[in-house]
Parts: structure tokens; C-alpha cells; sequence
């Protein structure tokens, strides 16, 4: 099943981890680590929503539903 917002449509995306091992302080930006690929999942909640005059169990990511929340917009 695809992690996606029903609303929105935000999806998983797809970055680069980086860690170092000194700061600037050390003078060790040589010896920084190798960039590590990385998945970014959005924070998916179930809600229930009025579509259509009918409840319906939908996945909505957290800023979607803190959006509907706030406005009060057919939200149960």
C-alpha cells in the first residue's frame, strides 16, 4: 500500500544522511563521513472525514489533519 495523503497527495521522498565526525573546530572537514541515502516517510494518520454527506476512513498526513482541525472544515 502506498504511504501517500489522501488530501495533499505528499508522498515519501528520497535524501542524503550526513554526519560528521569534528566540527569546524578541528579543522577535520577532510575527514568528513560519506553521504548515506535515506528515505523521508510523511506522518500519516487515519482520520475520519465527511465526504459526500458519508463518513469515510481516510490517511491523512499531520499537517493536513492539524490544517482541518484548525479550521473546522467537515472533520469528525
Amino acid at each position: 500500500m502506498a504511504r501517500v495523503c489522501e488530501i495533499c497527495g505528499k508522498s515519501t521522498g528520497i535524501g542524503a544522511s550526513q554526519k560528521h565526525r569534528r566540527g569546524v573546530a578541528g579543522k577535520r572537514w577532510k575527514n568528513r563521513v560519506a553521504k548515506t541515502p535515506r528515505v523521508f516517510i510523511p506522518n500519516l494518520q487515519m482520520a475520519t472525514i465527511v465526504v459526500d454527506g458519508r463518513k469515510k476512513r481516510v490517511r491523512i498526513c499531520a499537517k493536513c489533519l492539524k490544517r482541518r482541525k484548525k479550521n473546522q472544515d467537515s472533520l469528525l
